[in-house]
């Protein structure tokens, strides 16, 4: 071409490609999604220009962007009709990196623990990504201005940039791409259009592919429209298309928000928590949009973690982004958004819980465990979470209360929450440690689910109320029942003997044994000595894996019971007695929820039948 003046690049470009086309990107197809945002941006401009000053060039154009490609020459060509370059500007612009201090950027990576992506902001290169799919490109563009004259630049990815005159009658920018021979995918029209659907299919320009004059991205975002002009069946469609879930979600969250920051949000709560086989979805994570262009697909910075259950799409028009728009720049924007976006997630679950108990019960039956974790993991969130929790207790077995329903149902005189932790539901119920409470008709919250344990290190106080664990909270018996009970119970001397005769054959896997004032139903208990781990954590401990050992006990007796009454009539030290007083053990850990092996009782329970049935014959 006549009149080509070359321009040297700085000596570290290359290195800097290098590091830009195999540290920043991780797909090729990124560098199409790069060259169409840049093209947006040149339409918004030129739209802005168009509408404060009437001197342009082309002013009736339609503002558009337009791909064609040639498969048998592995030619890609992108062209919009933007705002355009002149040749100093089109020097500033593509020639970024030789003005940029490369050397700089190149010395600040040299600490492995510096993170790329966070100190490159300042390097406007992602045109540059065009190089991980191409052997050469030429840029030709005509400036708005209607003297301009139009000019090319032309690289290979190596030291130097070519600038020309070129020839070119109409507004914007042309890029022709050569692609190498592993990315002729790309000039694969269905290639193109997928690319486009996938992360510019909200650009708020038509862009047309081919000799076709079919539109190939929708333009109109949804979130971005207004709520009153969409109907339940594009909100459906929407989410069908983003996650492939043939279920419908269960819920939905649209909302605008202009200060502090202007943020667009479709949110969509699933119908399950776990995803179907053809999900589209394959990660958690939030689509994160800035000015309809896909950065991000799977961003986990916008939600907490117990809420990664949720999909859709953020938007943000002050989202400021590095140079990959693969990861958002560090500022103090992100923790923002988050803040923004969480609070719309967690009103929304709170206005449904409180307009509509059928279908939160389906929330929280789903994903419950989710916000339980919320608890656990993270202890700040607390407060926040708490009204959202569910329970079922001993005497509303069936549904799901608040924790404010509990408070409201609570006896005038109770101070605390009670809870009670198991493995299932049913055999919670059986446990001894409810015998009092049950008797007193006192509310106890049934918590059988593992996550539970873990929720407990974080939950201990519900407004003004401590939560106890029935297994160590002090009860007043009254007077009546002490003296009703004192006629049944084994004399004290005799149930002396019983008690050394379990300390001999348990020995030191308890601590102590002795009689229990609390138990009616139940023959045995076991409680925590003072020093012992919290019933909680030996749980935690136990799900984890982690050095867990039985805990040594404390083992309490019920007097009164029948069982140890029999008990006693035996031999002292006899076969049978040991193997009762062995099962009574086992069925309190069992109940307990800490036997580390129940099948182990099975011969036990076998040679107890041989046992009994050989003695009564």
């Amino acid at each position: 071409m006549s009149d080509t003046q070359s321009f040297n690049f700085k000596a570290e470009t290359k290195q800097l490609l290098n590091i830009l086309i195999h540290s920043l990107y991780k797909d090729k197809e990124v560098f199409l999604r790069e060259l169409l945002s840049n093209a947006s941006d040149a339409l918004n401009r030129i739209h802005f220009e168009m509408l404060t000053n009437q001197n342009v060039l082309d002013p009736e154009v339609e503002l558009n962007i337009r791909i064609t490609a040639n498969k048998d020459e592995r030619m890609l060509t992108i062209q919009d009709t933007g705002i355009g370059m002149t040749k100093d500007e089109i020097i500033e612009n593509l020639g970024t990196i030789a003005q940029s201090g490369a050397r700089n950027f190149i010395e600040a990576t040299k600490d492995k623990d510096v993170d790329i992506t966070q100190v490159i902001g300042q390097f406007g290169v992602g045109f540059y990504s065009v190089f991980m799919a191409a052997d050469w490109v030429r840029v030709t563009s005509r400036s708005h201005k209607p003297r301009a004259k139009a000019v090319s630049w032309y690289a290979t990815g190596e030291d130097n940039f070519e600038i020309s005159a070129a020839e070119m009658k109409e507004r914007g920018t042309k890029i022709e791409i050569k692609l190498k021979e592993d990315a002729a995918e790309f000039a694969e029209e269905y290639r193109i259009n997928a690319i486009i659907k996938k992360h510019s299919d909200y650009i708020g320009f038509p862009i047309y592919v081919g000799e076709s004059e079919e539109q190939a991205n929708k333009q109109t975002s949804l979130w971005r429209t207004a709520r009153n002009e969409i109907t339940d069946e594009q909100y459906k469609d929407f989410y069908t298309q983003m996650t492939m879930e043939f279920e419908g979600p269960q819920h939905r969250i649209h909302a605008v928000t202009d200060a502090p920051v202007q943020l667009f949000t479709l949110l969509y709560i699933p119908n399950k928590a776990e995803r179907g086989m053809f999900s589209q979805r394959k990660e958690d994570g939030l689509k994160l949009y800035s000015r309809n262009i896909l950065i991000d697909e799977y961003n986990r910075d916008l939600l907490p973690e117990y809420l990664r259950f949720v999909q859709g799409v953020v938007d943000s028009e002050d989202l400021p982004l590095n140079v990959s728009r693969e990861t958002v720049q560090s500022s103090g924007l992100m923790p923002r958004l988050k803040k923004i976006v969480t609070g719309q997630v967690m009103r929304e679950l709170e206005t449904l819980a409180r307009k509509d108990a059928e279908k939160y019960t389906a929330f929280w039956e789903e994903f419950g465990i989710f916000l339980k974790q919320g608890i656990a993991a993270e202890p700040t969130e607390t407060e926040k979470v708490q009204p959202l929790l569910r329970f079922k207790t001993n005497l509303n077995t069936e549904i799901w209360s608040s924790l404010d329903d509990y408070v409201e149902r609570m006896k005038e005189e109770q101070k605390e929450i009670y809870y009670i932790i198991g493995d299932d539901p049913v055999s919670v119920l059986r446990s001894p440690h409810l015998d009092y409470f049950q008797s007193e008709g006192t509310e106890v919250l049934l918590l059988t689910d593992p996550m539970d344990s873990f929720m407990l290190v974080g939950l201990r106080k519900f407004k003004e109320y401590e939560l106890k664990n029935v297994a160590q909270a002090d009860v007043e018996t009254s007077e009546a029942s002490e003296k009703e009970s004192e006629a049944e119970k084994i004399p004290e001397d005799e149930f002396s003997t019983l008690l050394e005769q379990f300390k001999e054959t348990l020995g030191e896997r308890i601590t102590d044994v002795r009689a229990s004032n609390r138990l009616s139903q139940s023959v045995a208990r076991l409680v925590d000595s003072e020093d012992s781990l919290e019933p909680e954590m030996q749980r935690v401990y136990r799900y984890l894996g982690k050095d867990y050992e039985v805990p040594k006990k404390i083992l309490e007796l019920n007097p009164s019971h029948l069982i140890l009454k029999r008990l006693l009539a035996e031999n002292a030290g006899s076969d049978l007695q040991k193997e009762i007083i062995e099962q009574i053990y086992d069925s309190a850990l069992l109940v307990e929820g800490l036997h580390p092996d129940p099948s182990s009782m099975a011969p036990r329970i076998q040679k107890l039948m041989e046992m009994l049935l050989s003695k009564d014959a």
